[in-house]
């Protein structure tokens, strides 16, 4: 097969979903590599080195969809590609269905076979250990005196206290901010809904983090004393509550700092809109806001490194063997496909855009083999079947 490795162009996005080294896994396969022209450049890697393992590069961002059996790449396929799909075409990027209307009736328009990456990890993404990590120290950053915030120290100094850190969320982001905050010195307190995730939290830190239940009193409750709140919660879509409402914020100290980095809109917390590097806060009822989309971008290099490798065997197991036999083999992969020639085939998408879909297994006819089982992605659930 033909497999492209696209240069992402949202702004602010400096990722690139393949280094050089996963190109030569893939050249080793026997597969043709094209790599669009400084796909990996933002992120350390030149044109040379593609070149060095195999690669060929192209110029133009038409010819790449041309000629490529499978295009992989970071984020969201962007508007100007829409008309560049193509019928049998394989994309393999984070699409992000569910909240992306337009995207996905071109996806199905053009009768493409699209997988959402976000849904096919394993064991988490590497880009929600980058988010958290890197969001905790985004936190840090605004909370200094200079960038509108407290100008509190995290750690505290001799005769000045350490901060008090809110992490809404006990998944891999809310871990992973955890792991950077309370090794800085930070008194954190993590809420969650699931007491498994509590115990396991407070197991791992021998009870030196605080946990709490998530809920709307425990956080009205904590909020007075709390410097900088971090929001990893994966909010359902189509929740219209909020864990923080704008008159909470009234709660707050002036110079306290909310980080969303689950960067939903009406998502959990209520004054959230979305940020870039270029201008990453603002402020609103005296509390400084940090809700960039794309923090893992910050640091381009790490995670492409991490990222590229903890996708490689999906693209392998696709570019090797199929995408129906790769679905087979693997669930986390199969409940990402999101469109499969026409058909929508991811069920959270089904739900928030009132869409009939039909299952993976189904529209790939596979029901009666021997599956690979995977939990649904999202606790969003939809009945309306599309029959074929």
């Amino acid at each position: 097969m033909i497999f492209g490795v696209l240069k992402d162009s949202k702004v602010g996005e400096f990722r690139v979903i393949a280094t050089p080294l996963e190109v030569g896994t893939i050249k080793s396969d026997g597969h043709t590599v094209l790599v669009q022209k400084d796909a990996g450049l933002l992120a350390g890697f030149s044109n040379e080195e593609y070149v060095e393992q195999g690669a060929e590069i192209v110029n133009e961002l038409k010819e790449m969809y041309e000629r490529s059996d499978l295009l992989a790449k970071v984020k969201e396929i962007e508007e100007i590609e829409y008309k560049l799909l193509r019928e049998n075409q394989i994309i393999y990027t984070c699409i992000h269905p569910a909240a992306n209307e337009k995207q996905v009736q071109a996806i199905l328009d053009s009768k493409c076979i699209a997988f959402t990456a976000e849904d096919s990890h394993r064991f988490g993404s590497v880009n929600c250990e980058a988010a958290g990590k890197q969001g905790a120290l985004m936190g840090l950053h605004s909370m200094l005196t200079i960038n509108g915030g407290k100008g509190k120290f995290v750690s505290g100094l001799a005769g000045a206290p350490s901060i008090k850190v809110l992490i809404l969320g006990g998944g891999l982001v809310g871990k992973s901010a955890l792991q950077v905050l309370h090794s800085l010195g930070a008194w954190c307190t993590v809420m969650d809904i699931n007491f498994g995730t509590l115990r396991e939290i407070g197991k791992i830190y021998n009870e030196k983090v605080n946990t709490q239940i998530s809920t709307k009193q425990n956080i009205q409750k904590i909020l007075p004393e709390i410097d900088i709140v971090i929001n990893s919660v994966k909010w359902p879509k189509g929740n219209k509550d909020y864990l923080i409402d704008r008159d909470m914020l009234n709660l707050m100290e002036k110079g306290s700092v909310i980080v969303d980095i689950s960067n939903d809109e009406e998502g959990a917390i209520e004054s959230f809109r979305e940020t870039t590097h270029d201008n990453p806060t603002y402020i609103e009822n005296g509390v400084v806001h940090y809700c960039v989309g794309n923090i893992p971008g910050a640091i381009a290099n790490s995670t492409s490194v991490a990222y590229a490798a903890s996708v490689l065997g999906h693209l392998r197991s696709i570019l090797n063997s199929g995408v129906t036999e790769a679905c087979i083999k693997d669930g986390f992969l199969r409940r990402s496909l999101t469109a499969y020639k026409g058909y929508l085939t991811h069920e959270e998408t089904s739900a928030i855009q009132n869409r009939p879909w039909i299952k993976p297994e189904d529209i790939l006819d596979i029901t009666q083999v021997k599956l690979d089982i995977a939990p649904p992605a999202t606790v969003t659930r939809s009945d309306n079947f599309l029959k074929i």
